[in-house]
């Protein structure tokens, strides 16, 4: 019985290591006030390129590294066009999940069924990884666990402890008043949306470079979008959406664990939804959860400099 639990823990971490890269980058963009729903397309992006590097060069490091930078350079034309041309914030990112999903498709084909000879393994640190069930779950993971943690623990401590968290949120919360205070808000929101797109990512490389070890195309499964319900769930505080990574990584193992018992698989993919519908939910009807709910103040609208 032990092992069994301590499987399905291992298996939830795992599962909630690409959710927790996506979120955390979704919260920096949608907290400078830039909603981006190009978050699939991102994710696509970062498994084909992470992949198609590793295999050439058989280095899952360099995968992550061009992973990451593919994840960036894209979200810039999220930027530009949001930014620099004011256009529909939730046409672009519809249109870059589009592109995305259209470019992985297209580079990523001559690789189908071909498995990459080495991928990111598994660190086992001494004596931690030795404990019952904690060590196998927290001290036996690959390195896209530990980076996930530790870049979660530096965005929460600089968006809550520091100048540049300040900044970011006052960006969101009120442009032109950033903008008073000297501030280039054009510029913080472009670092923001090729943050968010950097650790998409390296989100879609752990699929195609630790999670599996072969490429399909459309092997996100949606994960973009649960990312963007996550920020939500989070209530765009970086604390909380390391509880909702983990908390919907668990849903998804749940949905193999309940398969064998004849529950439908359609039915079980609804369960990511359904859960924040029903947090969503709760929040609302709660005084409380009315205060936290409320989403940067900016966030999807463009903002034109002086004009506010």
């Amino acid at each position: 019985m032990l092992e069994i639990i301590t499987s399905i823990l291992v298996r939830t971490v795992v599962a909630g290591t690409p959710l927790l890269l996506g979120t955390m980058g979704e919260v920096i963009s949608e907290r400078a006030g830039i909603l981006n729903l190009g978050v699939e397309g991102m994710m696509s992006l970062g498994a084909a390129t992470g992949f198609i590097v590793t295999f050439t060069t058989g280095n899952p490091w360099l995968g992550l590294m061009a992973a990451t930078i593919a994840g960036a350079l894209i979200s810039v034309i999220h930027a530009f066009v949001t930014v620099s041309l004011r256009a529909n914030q939730v046409v672009s990112g519809l249109a870059l999940t589009m592109l995305g999903l259209g470019l992985s498709g297209l580079w990523g084909k001559p690789y189908i069924g071909r498995p990459l000879t080495t991928k990111m393994h598994a660190i086992k640190i001494p004596v931690l990884s030795d404990i019952p069930v904690i060590g196998k779950v927290l001290f036996y993971q690959d390195p896209y666990f530990y980076l996930s943690v530790a870049l979660g623990i530096l965005v929460w401590f600089l968006m809550k402890h520091t100048k540049v968290g300040i900044t970011v949120r006052s960006v969101g919360e009120n442009p032109k008043a950033a903008e008073t205070l000297g501030i280039n808000v054009a510029r913080v929101k472009y670092l923001c949306v090729m943050a968010g797109g950097a650790f998409a990512g390296m989100a879609g490389a752990h699929l195609s470079t630790a999670y599996s070890k072969s490429w399909i195309e459309g092997m996100t499964s949606g994960r973009g979008w649960i990312v963007i319900a996550l920020t939500i769930f989070a209530l765009w505080e970086p604390a909380r959406a390391f509880v909702g990574a983990y908390v919907f990584g668990g849903i998804f193992v749940i949905q193999y664990v309940l398969q064998p018992l004849g529950i439908s698989p359609n039915l079980l993919a609804m369960l990511p939804y359904v859960t924040t519908l029903g947090v969503l939910l709760f929040y609302g009807m709660s005084k409380s959860g009315k205060r936290k709910m409320s989403a940067p103040a900016t966030l999807g609208e463009p903002y034109i400099r002086g004009s506010r």
